[in-house]
């Protein structure tokens, strides 16, 4: 991919991050650090890997994207704005009672939502059956899940890890958004499954291993997928949680986010800054 192609998703990253703020603004709260992580692998999916149509978000050779950690909605929620799923002042509604936009992605609320998430270790799942249906279709549509680092805790993540191996689907790609920390502490200390693709690959998976905040790397590795036929791809995405605000930047306490209105001005600022620089 082209090195201005980059920049331009890199560009809409940030104003993702922006997205981001505005809902965390409305809400008063939300978990900044989760989405942070995980937002420059939503955008490259949906601004350069995913065969979607906003006009047309149920179409019925789409790819899918599923968001198994559903605390990171708020990542999912500003993309699909960005990108023009809805309009972006429902951004200001996030959280709101009777909104479209919940703290945890509602499939029946919003476009462009798949699978309703929030309870941990079910997408992996989920991911599973759609890919299979997909299959069987013979649509040639592609599957995306991601999972966090310490939602692998979750039991029936493993079981999706065997389904898929056994049933082959290389048109399954999973992002495990390798943050190292989740609600109470340092995922190492609270569950290690390290390492993680030698467990996957005991599976049967294919694993390829990135920095998942690098645009170029994200990039490459989805262009790649799947890494071998006839096997599913695990991305271990090695993110920093809530990176793009420097006070949140691996930062546990920024798991979720109530900021003063000092911090708020702050990590809006750190923003513009960004975007600024971008254009020069």
């Amino acid at each position: 991919m082209k090195t201005d192609d980059i920049r331009e998703l890199e560009r809409i990253a940030a104003r993702c991050r922006q997205n981001v703020l505005r809902m965390v603004r409305a809400n008063g709260s939300g978990h900044l650090g989760p989405a942070y992580s995980c937002i420059d692998i939503v955008t490259a999916l949906y601004f350069h890997a995913m065969n979607i149509d906003p006009q047309n978000p149920k179409k019925e050779d789409r790819d899918i994207f599923i968001l198994s950690a559903g605390h990171k909605g708020m990542a999912q929620y500003a993309v699909l704005a960005e990108a023009g799923f809805f309009d972006k002042s429902l951004l200001d509604t996030f959280g709101h009672f009777k909104s479209p936009l919940p703290g945890h992605p509602d499939m029946h609320k919003l476009p462009g939502i798949e699978a309703s998430t929030g309870s941990l270790g079910h997408g992996m799942n989920i991911a599973c059956g759609v890919a299979l249906g997909k299959r069987q279709d013979g649509l040639g549509s592609r599957v995306f899940v991601i999972v966090g680092d310490g939602e692998l805790a979750e039991g029936s993540n493993w079981e999706a890890a065997a389904i898929a191996a056994h049933y082959r689907l290389d048109n399954l790609v999973l992002f495990l958004d390798h943050n190292g920390l989740q609600i109470s502490g340092k995922t190492k200390d609270v569950m290690s499954f390290e390492p993680i693709a030698k467990h996957f690959e005991g599976f049967g998976w294919a694993a390829r291993e990135i920095d998942g905040n690098n645009m170029a790397e994200i990039v490459a590795a989805i262009d790649s997928v799947p890494f071998e036929k006839g096997k599913p791809s695990l991305i271990v995405a090695n993110t920093i949680k809530g990176k793009g605000f420097s006070r949140a930047e691996n930062q546990v306490g920024y798991h979720y986010w109530n900021p003063s209105a000092e911090e708020m001005a702050l990590a809006e600022k750190e923003l513009e800054d960004l975007l600024m620089g971008m254009r020069t």
